[in-house]
């Protein structure tokens, strides 16, 4: 009988601790709170006349396509070695803004008082008329003793006449009419361009694949300038044009020659329409040919626009 009781008893204390509610215990959290994830900060706009050095960019592609001188380009931004620029940099490729000297007023003069008018090349002692400073400058006419001579008479007597003064209410003569514009005032596209060299154009103009035109040739075969103007460029630094020539003309417009066996000109050099400046080669290329280009404030055009028709 006691066996009996002390098994109820441990199955009570056992139904007991089954049903006992376990609260969790408490969790303290070290971690350091979450912040909010600011927001990306997006690219700073570019600026005017600025650029930014992308992949392959040199110095004179970068000039070349600004339709500038490299060495401007490279004077602009202190760069002593063209080789020296990196993928990012922002370089400018138009002159700096001229500044006014610190100091310096810009600004309407009112004088004050009385204005002294005196004969041009009179000695500062000489007599002078007064006038007041308003709506305009008067001066009232001077007479001028002369001693007696017969010198004196003559050249009073060969004095010329005053014109009579026109009647009132006749109207004034016309204005001269403006002076026609001059030849360099006309068309920017006004040009006179030659052919740079004889053969067949086998590229036309393709942008951006092909920026000009390929005219086919042997080697040795002469390469003109399609224009008069100054030399800018002479010597090798673009990828896929070899050895080549830029040369600068009037009204913003740029040539180049290249892919040229031998270059015939310095840099800085004036040249003539129809000057032999380089002979045609195929330095990175392969073939003889002329890539030719027209480019305005270094906007590639096309030239077949521009030069005569038919084959040259």
């Amino acid at each position: 009988m006691m066996r009996v009781a002390h098994a109820l008893l441990a199955l009570c204390t056992v139904v007991a601790g089954c049903t006992t509610t376990r609260s969790p215990a408490p969790v303290d959290d070290r971690r350091p709170p979450v912040q909010a994830k600011a927001p990306a900060a997006k690219p700073a706009p570019a600026r005017a006349g600025i650029y930014t050095v992308k992949r392959g960019d040199t110095l004179y592609s970068i000039a070349l396509e600004h339709g500038i001188d490299y060495r401007d380009l490279a004077r602009w931004n202190g760069i002593d070695d063209p080789s020296r620029i990196r993928i990012g940099q922002g370089l400018r490729v138009s002159a700096p803004e001229d500044k006014p000297a610190p100091g310096v007023q810009v600004g309407s003069v009112h004088p004050s008082g009385e204005v002294e008018a005196r004969p041009l090349g009179a000695p500062p002692g000489a007599p002078s008329a007064a006038a007041p400073a308003v709506a305009g400058l008067k001066t009232s006419p001077t007479a001028l003793r002369l001693p007696y001579s017969e010198q004196n008479l003559a050249a009073l007597s060969k004095a010329e006449p005053a014109k009579p003064a026109a009647p009132a209410g006749t109207a004034p003569p016309p204005a001269a009419l403006p002076a026609a514009p001059a030849a360099a005032e006309r068309a920017a596209d006004a040009l006179d361009f030659v052919w740079p060299a004889k053969g067949r154009v086998v590229a036309g103009f393709a942008e951006p694949r092909s920026k000009g035109v390929d005219i086919a040739g042997n080697a040795g075969d002469p390469v003109v300038a399609a224009a008069a103007g100054r030399v800018i460029y002479v010597g090798q630094g673009i990828p896929g044009l070899g050895k080549f020539i830029v040369v600068r003309h009037d009204n913003g417009f740029n040539t180049v020659y290249a892919h040229n066996r031998e270059n015939l000109v310095k840099m800085d050099q004036t040249i003539a329409r129809g000057q032999k400046i380089a002979e045609m080669g195929s330095t990175d290329t392969d073939s003889p040919k002329l890539h030719f280009q027209i480019r305005k404030f270094g906007t590639p055009l096309d030239p077949l626009k521009y030069l005569p028709s038919g084959v040259p």
